[in-house]
């Protein structure tokens, strides 16, 4: 796959900026300012739209390929952390706040383990709802 400068005409443009509103009066060191303008790709709109659909095309997902290394459980599953994440006791949750506000989700984090290991050693899961002892491993 081509990189977007390679791929880039000169004279042809998607998009033409309107004027900027960024005022010209800043006051910026002389040594920070570019000598020259960015040399920016000239590309249609439409070989723009091109270039990023088939970089996207190239990402891993969950939901379009299938990746067979390791167990199941030991994938990242953004799907799941997404949900999880999502849950009102996390997402509202100041990354600043004080630990006594914060007890359920440095419990949660702390110990991610806890949850599977109490589950697999009740004894429910031992029976495996047949009467059956299952091993949890």
């Amino acid at each position: 796959m081509k990189l977007v400068f390679e791929k880039s005409v000169p004279g042809r443009t998607g998009v033409l900026p309107g004027p900027s509103d960024v005022p010209t009066g800043i006051n910026i060191r002389a040594d920070l300012l570019r000598e020259r303008s960015a040399r920016m790709p000239e590309l249609s709109e439409l070989d723009v739209v091109r270039h990023f659909t088939e970089l996207s095309r190239r990402n891993f997902g969950v939901d379009t390929n299938f990746y067979p290394l390791g167990s199941c459980t030991m994938k990242y599953n953004p799907k799941v952390n997404e949900w999880g994440s999502r849950l009102p006791g996390f997402a509202r949750v100041h990354p600043y706040a004080p630990d006594p506000l914060a007890q359920g989700c440095l419990e949660v984090l702390g110990c991610p383990g806890r949850p599977v290991t109490e589950v697999q050693r009740s004894d429910a899961a031992r029976r495996g709802g047949g009467g059956v002892e299952v091993d949890p491993f």
